[in-house]
């Protein structure tokens, strides 16, 4: 680590250190061209190698062959919570929506302004503190997808895989704070999306992977901005897009290529929730609030049994240099979000504050 502190913040959140120097250099020069990034053409050669290299690079991470596009959009995970339905949910269709929160909350109000929509499976009986399963998820007769998000930032819960969705219906995935933090098998995928200020950059830009057939699916009286073939057919140029923000997705992305890909980073992923939920689980302080078997690795939500020093713990973790420890205004006490890029030495550290505070709060 420089001499920056650990950034525990939930998104926009931390990158890698070698991706924000690169980017410095980048703004001011773009590879030798005397122009920095945010000032070239989006149509000419230097940022077309831009764009190039981050699909290119998504593709090899994640296996995404020809059959799927790779777009790079605005407007956040929160626009693809309609533009997902405006697209696929035609006519007498239904969708599946699982619901594991906020986000799929939110998703889920979207849709039914396109179309029917069966909530599968919830777990808001219990605060959305664990992922639903097995026979508590009902999916309708012949559903056209099912929605799920993988990854509950404010819940601090996760998918440990894909939901069992009947045979060929494809799923849709919000994955806005776990994609690339571990493998996945794209072909179970209709749609896979994703805001990039939590695991793959900067805010302003969305990624979307979709499947070519669902591409065509949209009515053709929809408005260009909000047909996926529009963003298909111009390859993410049908409007001026956020250059700077494609930039550093795409360098965050080779990042993970060189970091060894998918595979070591799930490892690595693994081994830093494990410092902070090895110590939760001994704790006589603190303790986590997703169950065990549904507990996210990038967002490790937790509380005080005292609940009164909660406060008193942000305070003086943030004089520590781990800031961005305070839970979701809407639940609560704190979050840990450590996510691809937040190093292994930030959890250790966490870890040692919170037993030197526990030791003096008895």
């Amino acid at each position: 680590m420089s001499d920056r502190i650990y950034n525990f913040s939930p998104g926009p959140a931390v990158l890698p250190e070698t991706v924000i120097k690169k980017a410095q250099t980048a703004l001011w020069d773009l590879e030798g061209s005397g122009i920095g990034v945010m000032e070239h053409s989006h149509r000419g050669a230097e940022f077309t190698a831009v764009l190039d290299q981050a699909e290119a690079a998504c593709r090899d991470l994640a296996g995404i062959p020809d059959t799927y596009s790779v777009l790079f959009m605005q407007g956040g995970a929160s626009s693809q919570f309609f533009m997902v339905p405006m697209n696929l949910l035609t006519g007498n269709d239904t969708a599946d929506y699982i619901n594991t929160g906020s986000w799929s909350k939110k998703a889920i109000k979207e849709a039914k302004l396109f179309g029917s929509v069966h909530v599968a499976a919830s777990s808001e009986d219990e605060n959305f503190s664990y992922i639903p399963g097995g026979d508590s998820v009902q999916f309708s007769s012949d559903p056209v997808y099912v929605h799920f998000t993988s990854n509950n930032t404010i819940a601090g819960t996760e998918f440990a895989g894909e939901p069992g969705a009947p045979k060929s219906v494809p799923l849709v995935c919000d994955a806005s704070s776990d994609i690339f933090s571990r493998p996945f098998d794209i072909a179970r995928y209709g749609v896979v999306y994703a805001g990039a200020q939590k695991n793959l950059g900067p805010a302003g830009v969305t990624l979307v992977i979709i499947r070519n057939d669902l591409v065509e699916r949209a009515p053709q009286d929809l408005p260009s901005m909000l047909q996926y073939r529009t963003h298909v057919k111009t390859g993410s140029r049908y409007n001026t897009p956020p250059a700077f923000a494609i930039y550093v997705v795409g360098q965050v992305l080779e990042w993970i290529r060189n970091f060894g890909g998918l595979d070591k980073m799930a490892e690595y992923n693994q081994a830093k929730a494990k410092l902070i939920y090895d110590f939760l689980d001994e704790s006589e302080l603190f303790y986590g609030t997703a169950r065990p078997d549904s507990r996210s690795k990038m967002n490790i939500c937790f509380r005080a049994k005292k609940s009164e020093l909660e406060a008193e713990f942000i305070a003086q973790a943030a004089k520590k240099g781990l800031a961005g420890l305070k839970g979701h205004r809407s639940v609560g006490g704190m979050r840990a979000s450590v996510y691809n890029a937040f190093p292994a030495e930030g959890c250790e550290a966490l870890v040692a504050f919170m037993k030197e505070f526990e030791r003096t709060n008895r």
